[in-house]
């Protein structure tokens, strides 16, 4: 016996199928064609199986001009909905290249804008899987409030629950604000574009030849611009960084940082003494100090291509996720510079946004001088590295383990800017500089004078070196909490993070603070 409603449940098959093929077969072929997936295949790759909810999948658009009246295709470009990774609930939202080329319109913004609002509700990551030619020019103002309206969302969502952008196609335009405002920002490789104009606007406004990867492509945001945190090979790889960055950041601000099974370093004694170089001015990389602490195989790296005088990422110390932040001697022998403080800023503020305990290893030999950096704004980039630090209530770790030279002493994680902890190896030398250039100026006159100048300079610097080449004297004024032997390292930080797991910070009130852009 035939049921009554048997029409209804066909009608609702035959828009779902119409609706789940987006801009129709033929386009699903060239998406391929580019070695790109379709929305609902990231999404199906990216989520847990079975998993994905779809919310608003008959949204169309309301315009009436240019033809588009006739062409009213289901969900208008974006599927939006939520799902959980690795069991871990979220928010998301993929744009259809297959529909009008992903172009953003009037309701495509406000499904994106619903699915942003019901993730702050809940509590839960916004994933951003973008593929889109920008902003859709048929529909004239109202798709330019829609980027409005999704930028606002963003920004009402920063630090409130993480942000993740990943970009598998084109973004241009006002297009790639929304993703310049999220947490961490993901390419893929040959696949991925972003700019604010593109490579035809360049030429015939400025003459200049480019192209799309060159002016905005992913290993260009990835290693120059900065504005890429990850570089994926493929739209696979992308997709597991996701997975792999969900692990050690908590669902939202309210949440304390993960946590699991720990492991512990394989590493002897001997080799923590031999991870310093004889001398100072011997280069090493400050990732095997880092491996050498946090538990086996946890370090994260973000943003490695980029500014790669300082090294950021996540770890996991005795189970609990932290942030790291390191000066790297192997690059630019550590100096900071104009890059390195907005790197190093943007990452700390996000550690403390979301509850993850910042540990600090300081190797750093100064500033970055040059005019090149003073016009740039080095002292105004500089302030936003010490802001960050001083501004950060999560527990604060510090470990200097070799040079830690004149204003750099402040700003990386110093006690003067909150550190809960600071412990120094024995090989570190805290001071306003080196001593060869400390020599030079306090000396110069009796060099000056002197019959043979540079046995005298020698005798000074072995003077200077033994009464301030060393990390005693701050032990002496208490601006250290001791001298540790490499090898103790991991048990002193896993001590002062349980001292510091209840650490309340107690601040003026205020709107917000003002800290130098």
């Amino acid at each position: 016996m035939a049921n009554p409603h048997d029409d209804k449940y066909a009608e609702l098959e035959r828009r779902n199928e119409t609706a789940e093929l987006g801009g129709g077969k033929s386009r699903i072929a060239s998406q391929h064609k580019k070695g790109k997936m379709t929305a609902r295949e990231r999404i199906d790759q990216l989520l847990d199986s079975g998993s994905f909810q779809e919310t608003d999948k008959f949204v169309v658009h309301r315009t009436h001009h240019f033809g588009l009246e006739d062409n009213k295709p289901s969900g208008d470009g974006v599927v939006t909905g939520f799902g959980t990774i690795d069991g871990q609930p979220i928010c998301l939202f993929a744009q259809d290249f297959t529909v009008f080329g992903g172009s953003l319109g009037e309701m495509y913004a406000q499904k994106m804008v619903k699915i942003m609002d019901l993730a702050m509700r809940d509590g839960v990551p916004i994933i951003g899987l973008n593929d889109s030619g920008g902003a859709r020019i048929q529909e004239g103002v109202a798709s330019l409030a829609g980027y409005g309206n999704i930028f606002h969302a963003n920004v009402q969502a920063s630090g409130v629950v993480p942000q993740i952008s990943v970009i598998m196609g084109p973004s241009a335009g006002g297009a790639v604000y929304s993703p310049a405002v999220t947490d961490f920002v993901i390419m893929v490789d040959k696949t991925s574009h972003m700019f604010i104009t593109g490579p035809n606007v360049v030429k015939e406004v400025t003459g200049e030849d480019i192209t799309f990867e060159d002016l905005g492509g992913a290993s260009m945001h990835g290693s120059t611009s900065g504005v890429a945190q990850f570089v994926a090979s493929s739209e696979s790889e992308a997709l597991a960084l996701v997975h792999k960055l969900l692990e050690y950041i908590p669902q939202n601000n309210l949440e304390p940082a993960p946590s699991r099974e720990a492991i512990a370093p394989d590493v002897s004694k001997e080799d923590m003494r031999s991870l310093i170089p004889a001398t100072a001015a011997e280069s090493y990389d400050i990732r095997n100090v880092i491996s050498s602490i946090v538990d086996r195989n946890s370090f994260f790296e973000v943003h490695k291509d980029f500014a790669k005088n300082i090294v950021v990422g996540f770890a996991f110390l005795g189970g609990k996720s932290v942030g790291v932040v390191a000066n790297q001697p192997a690059f630019m022998a550590g100096v900071i510079d104009i890059d390195a403080s907005d790197k190093g800023a943007r990452f700390i503020r996000f550690c403390d946004a979301f509850n993850i305990p910042l540990i600090t290893l300081v190797d750093v030999p100064g500033f970055l001088p040059g005019s090149d950096q003073e016009r740039r704004g080095i002292i105004r980039h500089g302030a936003k590295l010490l802001y960050a630090f001083s501004e950060a209530t999560v527990p604060k770790l510090t470990i200097i383990v070799r040079k830690d030279y004149g204003g750099a002493y402040d700003v990386m994680q110093s006690r003067h800017l909150g550190a809960d902890h600071v412990f120094a190896w024995p090989t570190s030398e805290i001071a306003v500089m080196g001593a060869q250039g400390a020599v030079n100026i306090i000396y110069r006159k009796e060099l000056a004078k002197a019959d043979d100048p540079d046995a005298m300079r020698q005798k000074f610097i072995d003077d200077y070196q033994d009464r301030f080449g060393n990390p005693y004297v701050a032990a002496e004024l208490g601006l250290i909490d001791g001298v540790i032997f490499p090898e103790e390292t991991r048990e002193v930080l896993l001590k002062a993070l349980k001292q510091s797991e209840n650490k309340r910070v107690f601040t003026p009130p205020k709107k917000h603070g003002n800290m130098p852009m």
